[in-house]
């Protein structure tokens, strides 16, 4: 009798367990899914990234670049611009549905050979990345880097994810958006860029920290280089055109 009453408390609490779990899990899909849909129409007052910048300031007053960030229209953004980041970052952007696992093959097989390691993170990834979660690397942010590219493959158009992505990607220290990085870092407006400004720009992504634009050394300019000949060999601005 003792077992059997045993049994049964180990049962209930189990499902108690599995119960609130359950409700855990259902909770927190449906906050991501509101978080997702409510970017869709609305201009995100910042990032994730840019609220964790900002409260680094508070403990590095003087330290540390300010924060530069305003949001514009992607009717006022050059298209140049997200034609270079698409040859720079990420070339089957127009076609994924948020992973290129042909290019992360590729990224594993080179990084085993090599000590610097290659990431294969689409633009969708990135912004999943920059506007909902943290810098780290635990398999934790991954996870949900990947939940949070699936939802916004499903809920936004992709116009919309690389309108997201040129408002929210820090192109220098601090400087954060199409807008932000042509007063500080080119001195001039964002509706004034020049085939070589947008190029300049997607060269320093992967590293607006080491990389400038506003003072591109040799590899930046070589790079830029290459950037406006994938622009023309993916087709001009045809490429992103049929995008929706």
């Amino acid at each position: 009798m003792t077992c059997i009453c045993k049994g049964t408390i180990l049962r209930s609490r189990f499902l108690k367990v599995l119960s609130i779990s359950g409700l855990v899990i259902v909770t927190l899909v449906i906050i991501s899914v509101a978080q997702v849909l409510s970017f869709r129409w609305t201009p995100p007052p910042a990032s994730a990234f840019i609220m964790q910048k900002r409260f680094s300031n508070l403990f590095h007053k003087g330290d540390t670049p300010a924060v530069h960030y305003k949001w514009v229209s992607r009717k006022t953004i050059t298209p140049l611009l997200g034609l270079a980041v698409i040859a720079a970052e990420d070339q089957k952007f127009p076609m994924h549905r948020g992973f290129d696992f042909e290019s992360i093959s590729s990224a594993l097989e080179k990084n085993k050979k090599s000590r610097r390691i290659r990431g294969a993170s689409t633009i969708t990834q990135q912004v999943a990345k920059n506007l909902f979660l943290w810098s780290d690397k635990s398999y934790i942010r991954k996870g949900l880097e990947a939940w949070y590219t699936v939802l916004l493959e499903l809920l936004w158009p992709k116009q919309r994810i690389l309108e997201v992505y040129l408002n929210i990607s820090e192109f220098g220290d601090g400087v954060y958006g199409v807008a932000a990085a042509s007063q500080v870092l080119l001195k001039k407006d964002h509706t004034k860029l020049t085939m070589w400004d947008t190029a300049v720009l997607a060269a320093v992504l992967p590293s607006p920290k080491r990389m400038h634009a506003d003072r591109p050394s040799p590899y930046v300019r070589g790079r830029a280089q290459w950037i406006i000949q994938q622009m023309e060999q993916l087709g001009g601005l045809e490429y992103i055109k049929s995008m929706k």
